[in-house]
């Protein structure tokens, strides 16, 4: 999930920055081949902003994938803090929009708009910080949710290749896949079986956008080593009731139909819904020896997803196993295809 670490229960521990940890962290994955790291965002977390920053001055190569929920300050103050960051760090980082998940948390933070109204208002939002990284004149709109008038920023987006971010539009129902095709570079959602992907990748993939895939991987030398690795990742843990209860409050349609989806253990001989009841939706995991994982990556690779925010447990191992045994199988795939090499993104959870 975040970059915080969250071996402790105590919540205020868990939101708190650890650099000592963190940018050694990064350091390995930059090592390790990864590309980006993901700073979420919630209640539970350090500010997303804040903390790539710390580590994107603390490190030369890897880059960030900032999560961030739209609608939470001006468009104009959010991209004068982006264009900042990006000054600090060379424009080592990309964007994860999500518009939330949790009307309670959102009402925490003073959000009180309904599911489509929040995309609606981040369809504005976008907008706004659009016309502000065009750097083509004062910035005025007028729309439902946001005014700017006479918009101005000195600082711009700094980039070696790029004059704005990339943007990654998180969600799986209709209004994400509409406003990934309209303010983003890439359309993200929870993973599933590549046949029920397919369609939906293709369409989005059509109209110039890249797909992408939230998905854990559980990886042993061998198949079996790595179910009982997956096995015992869980065997302590009885949710059953908080999941009830968490299902129902939240307004997310891509976490319920992942939810669902769990009811099934196995949606491929390589996809696992397991863990989803005791560590949340983006614990669907690719389970199976480091050749059993490229596979399935590449699966997905064929129906056009290119993109992919990957977690593991415990992360460091995970992440090094990853760079070390799985990713040149891939790349090895990948040449041997005469395809473009796919977009590796480590979460760090």
């Amino acid at each position: 999930m975040g970059a915080a670490r969250v071996e402790q229960d105590n919540l205020s521990s868990i939101g708190l920055p650890d650099p000592e940890a963190q940018i050694p962290f990064c350091r390995q994955a930059e090592q390790g081949g990864i590309d980006s790291l993901l700073t979420d965002f919630g209640f539970a977390k350090p500010d997303s902003i804040l903390l790539a920053a710390a580590l994107g001055m603390a490190t030369e190569k890897i880059k960030f994938i900032v999560a961030y929920r739209s609608g939470l300050m001006s468009p104009t103050t959010f991209v004068q803090q982006l264009n900042t960051l990006s000054a600090l760090i060379n424009g080592r980082f990309s964007l994860n929009i999500v518009a939330g998940y949790s009307p309670q948390e959102q009402r925490s933070y003073g959000d009180f708009l309904s599911h489509d109204e929040r995309y609606e208002r981040t369809d504005e939002f976008l907008s706004i910080c659009h016309s502000f990284w065009k750097r083509d004149g004062e910035v005025n709109f007028q729309g439902k949710h946001y005014q700017i008038e006479n918009g101005k920023l000195s600082t711009p987006f700094v980039s070696s290749d790029r004059t704005s971010p990339e943007i990654f539009i998180a969600g799986s129902s209709a209004p994400a896949q509409k406003l990934a095709v309209r303010q983003g570079t890439c359309w993200m959602r929870l993973g599933d079986a590549p046949e029920r992907l397919s369609d939906d990748a293709l369409t989005i993939s059509q109209q110039g956008i890249d797909v992408g895939l939230r998905l854990s991987v559980i990886a042993r030398p061998t198949r079996q080593e790595a179910k009982d690795a997956a096995r015992a990742l869980v065997a302590d843990f009885d949710t059953r009731e908080k999941e009830k209860k968490f299902v129902q409050s939240t307004d997310s349609k891509s976490i319920k139909a992942t939810y669902e989806l769990a009811q099934e253990e196995w949606l491929t001989p390589y996809l696992w819904t397991g863990a989803v009841r005791s560590f949340g939706t983006t614990a669907i995991a690719l389970v199976g020896s480091p050749e059993d994982v490229a596979m399935g990556i590449m699966e997905y690779q064929q129906i056009g997803v290119s993109h992919f925010i990957l977690s593991g447990w415990p992360k460091l191992d995970s992440m090094t196993y990853f760079g070390r045994e799985i990713l040149p199988i891939i790349r090895e795939k990948e040449t041997k295809l005469e395809c473009q090499p796919a977009l590796v993104a480590r979460q760090q959870s």
